[in-house]
Parts: structure tokens; sequence; C-alpha cells
């Protein structure tokens, strides 16, 4: 999944970064204030869920929630946790850039 979407973004003209755990993603974001955040929820040291929450506790970065749990209430959860958005598994790289480029002008419009 992570080569789909650094292979999707780079070629669409995104700079990516990635990290493999939740600590190293909440530091990164903490050092590079990026210009949106796309999270898994399955991540191998913490849920995303938590990630989401203690973001928002002091960044208003849009946040882009991947994840194979496509339930309802998993969305909800994402959403009320503080995602802006939220993509199921399995998905096509024209409906994630449209939801990108959703977020980007929504920033633009503030």
């Amino acid at each position: 999944m992570r080569r789909f979407l650094r292979a999707s973004l780079t070629s669409n003209g995104y700079q990516v970064v990635e990290t493999d755990t939740a600590e190293e993603g909440l530091a990164q974001a903490a050092a590079r204030n990026p210009e949106l955040i796309l999270l898994d929820l399955g991540l191998p040291d913490q849920d995303g869920l938590v990630v989401t929450q203690r973001l928002r506790e002091w960044a208003k970065t849009p946040i882009i929630v991947i994840s194979a749990r496509g339930r309802e209430e998993d969305k909800i959860q994402a959403l009320d946790a503080g995602a802006d958005d939220y993509l199921t598994k399995p998905f096509g790289v024209g409906e994630l850039l449209a939801r990108i480029s959703r977020r980007a002008a929504q920033r633009r419009a503030r």
C-alpha cells in the first residue's frame, strides 16, 4: 500500500514523507508541519484513532484516514476523533487525488 501511495502521489507532483510507526509519524508531523496527513488506522505501535486524537491536540493539518475498516461505526469514530475524511481500502488513485484536491481547495478558501 505504501509503495502504491508513494508512486501515485509523487507521479502527481506531491512530496511524500513516510513513517513506519505512530510515534515517528507524530514526530515528523511536528517537525515538518505537513499540508496533509494520510493516516492508516492499522499502525504497529498505536491505533490510528489515538494518533488522530493526539494530532488534534495541537495540529489543524487536514487528516485523511485510509483504512481497511469499512464499517460505518469505524468511519464515525475516526471523524469524531478529528479526521477530516475517510477512505476505505481498496480505493483508486483518482478517488484519493480528488479527496486530496478537495482538502487543498478548502485550505485555500480559508
